[in-house]
């Protein structure tokens, strides 16, 4: 009976020696990312009232990796992906707790239209911009902005950046038609082309292929892929598949909750939550 109370004591002693590293576990369930580009750190979102679409969630994101957001409709994840650049709060009854830190940067302590220079975001349907040429599409950061540029410097971001999401060479001559005259396929590519084109040091992309057709989604599967070599990529995706092929780690969320976070790989063969592997196996979603 004395040796167990003395064990339950050193065990204390040893928690409240190690209270950093402890608190730096829970916040970030991947141990074994180093100097994560993003950590999200107990955040909570709502859009009014005592309701949270997110609650409580903390991770850590990866550098130069696809991170994909799943989860059922409702559960928070593109909350959770327009908070990390702080989209949501266009919505004017937003109001959160807990914070995101780009590096060393809290995100809602940093200027919106910088912090979104460095986080670029995709949509779920491709929306270049109607009354723009393809050209003006490209560069429109820049002109919204009022960031004036050289014609030699603009030329050169708008080759690069169609360069970048294998858009150059189908529309070169024809870069200054209304971008709206393009596929779909090539409709979204121009608005990657036209994050890039800010050079973020992440995208974030909500559910971008939802309404392409196969052909397309795999143009912009195998892009991504691709970009993740100067680029951190988060992703929400209702389509496991799609999670499965591209991303590196995977996130599922329910009910406003981080359910389970991991290696995508070891997600989808061995989910430690029960929840999880109720959703990767068609019982609900």
């Amino acid at each position: 009976m004395e040796s167990t109370v003395l064990e339950k004591k050193e065990v204390e002693v040893k928690i409240k020696a190690q209270p950093n590293k402890i608190n730096n576990m829970m916040q970030n369930p991947i141990e074994n990312i180093e100097s994560p580009i993003i950590n999200i750190d107990q955040l909570s979102v709502s859009y009014g009232g005592d309701k949270y679409s997110i609650n409580d969630v903390s991770a850590g994101i990866a550098k130069n990796k696809i991170t994909a957001i799943m989860g059922p409709s409702g559960c928070g994840k593109s909350t959770l992906l327009r908070a990390i650049n702080r989209m949501h709060e266009l919505n004017p009854d937003t109001h959160n707790k807990g914070t995101v830190y780009l590096g060393e940067e809290d995100i809602y302590k940093m200027n919106p239209i910088l912090l979104r220079r460095k986080i670029g975001m995709v949509f779920q349907r491709p929306n270049p911009f109607p009354t723009m040429s393809i050209y003006d599409n490209v560069i429109a950061g820049y002109l919204l902005n009022g960031i004036k540029l050289k014609r030699r410097e603009k030329d050169e971001i708008v080759e690069k950046s169609l360069r970048e999401v294998g858009l150059w060479s189908e529309v070169k001559d024809s870069l200054h038609n209304k971008g709206t005259f393009l596929s779909g396929g090539q409709q979204q590519r121009l608005c990657i082309a036209r994050a890039l084109a800010y050079t973020p040091e992440i995208i974030l992309l909500d559910e971008p292929t939802s309404a392409l057709d196969p052909i397309a989604t795999a143009k912009i599967e195998d892009l991504l892929v691709k970009l993740k070599k100067d680029f951190t990529i988060v992703l929400v995706t209702h389509n496991m598949s799609q999670a499965a092929r591209i991303s590196d780690y995977s996130m599922f969320m329910y009910l406003g909750e981080l359910v389970e976070y991991g290696k995508t790989k070891q997600m989808f063969t061995m989910p430690k939550d029960k929840r999880t592997e109720e959703y990767l196996t068609g019982k609900f979603g």
